[in-house]
């Protein structure tokens, strides 16, 4: 299949009554570019899916004190910072209204993280491939990832984030 190589609009689908939670996180953190990334916005989220939102932050310290003081205090939070694939990142994580969140912030536009560019393949092999969405879902349901989910089922083997990112290059999606 043919594919324009350019930035998707992915619409946000969320069934979790909680989920306008995610429109204040990102009206509040709104410097730094935010998107609902994930399997809410492509309806392959399952009990216990966090609400993943990914940001592109270049100052860690900034970011990490409007962090703590908006959404320190509840339930769960942890912010850390580590490197994935020699880029540094900051990522914080807590519970509001019994949604568990997800902010991973990274120095580089949130078009080109891999969280973005997942959701972006995944997105059109779900309105591609039949029958791909019950059997990721079943699988994530059995408690494997979205992106192992995703290669289990198209039969790419070895490094699964790596993989998908090399599959959508190969199928001209990205």
């Amino acid at each position: 299949m043919d594919h324009q190589k350019k930035n998707r609009g992915v619409p946000v689908t969320c069934r979790n009554s909680t989920s306008d939670r995610h429109l204040e996180i990102i009206s509040d953190l709104s410097e730094y570019n935010p998107v609902l990334c994930g399997t809410f916005p492509i309806g392959i989220d399952v009990d216990g899916s966090d609400m993943d939102i990914i940001l592109e932050v270049y100052d860690f310290n900034g970011f990490e004190e409007k962090v703590k003081v908006l959404y320190g205090d509840l339930e769960g939070f942890r912010i850390k910072r580590k490197t994935i694939r020699n880029q540094p990142i900051i990522k914080a994580n807590f519970t509001d209204l019994g949604m568990e969140y997800e902010l991973f912030g990274q120095r580089q536009p949130v078009e080109k993280q891999y969280a973005y560019l997942h959701m972006v393949i995944e997105k059109v092999l779900l309105e591609e491939v039949p029958g791909l969405r019950k059997k990721v879902i079943q699988l994530k349901k059995q408690g494997i990832k979205t992106e192992p989910a995703f290669c289990e089922v198209l039969g790419i083997v070895g490094d699964p984030y790596e993989g998908l990112i090399e599959f959508g290059k190969k199928k001209g999606i990205i």
